[in-house]
């Protein structure tokens, strides 16, 4: 059974592909009676599902007739990767880095077989150190990863 979670982004990624990908604007309150969920659960999948690293951005307008509005954006490669770059930063845990990787392959940035590689590079059991310096290096490693496929390795 699909989380509730899955379900909301399943829904607002619906929503996008009625509007043809440009936007859509939603009230955080009325879809979480709609879902029967806490408006926290609204928040959790907007910020968790819908980054900008993942090629979204969300407007947000408080008050009585506030909306969410989540826009998604259509940025050229490069740019791409750096928001990337920038995401990752100079610490990285295994579960944001595997994702980042996962929206690399999903935007066929990168093959099954690069994915794949990647994780395997940042796993734990691979970056076998001591825990305070685990996730430097896993951002060290993704960074050099993405910066050796984008830096006109053959690729448009």
């Amino acid at each position: 059974m699909a989380r509730i979670s899955d379900i909301i982004e399943l829904f607002i990624k619906e929503l996008l592909d009625e509007a043809h990908n440009q936007s859509v604007e939603i009230q955080r309150n009325e879809l979480a009676n709609y879902f029967n969920c806490a408006p926290s659960q609204i928040n959790y999948v907007l910020t968790t599902r819908f980054s900008l690293d993942k090629g979204y951005l969300i407007e947000s307008r408080r008050g009585g007739g506030g909306y969410i509005k989540i826009v998604q954006i259509n940025i050229d490669r490069q740019q791409h990767i750096k928001l990337i770059l920038d995401q990752v930063g100079n610490s990285i845990g295994k579960m944001k880095a595997t994702g980042i990787i996962n929206v690399l392959k999903n935007r066929e940035l990168i093959t099954e077989r690069e994915c794949i590689i990647m994780r395997a590079a940042i796993s734990d059991r691979t970056i076998n150190t001591p825990v305070n310096i685990k996730d430097d290096i896993r951002a060290n490693i993704v960074k050099g990863m993405i910066i050796a496929l984008f830096n006109d390795c053959g690729r448009e």
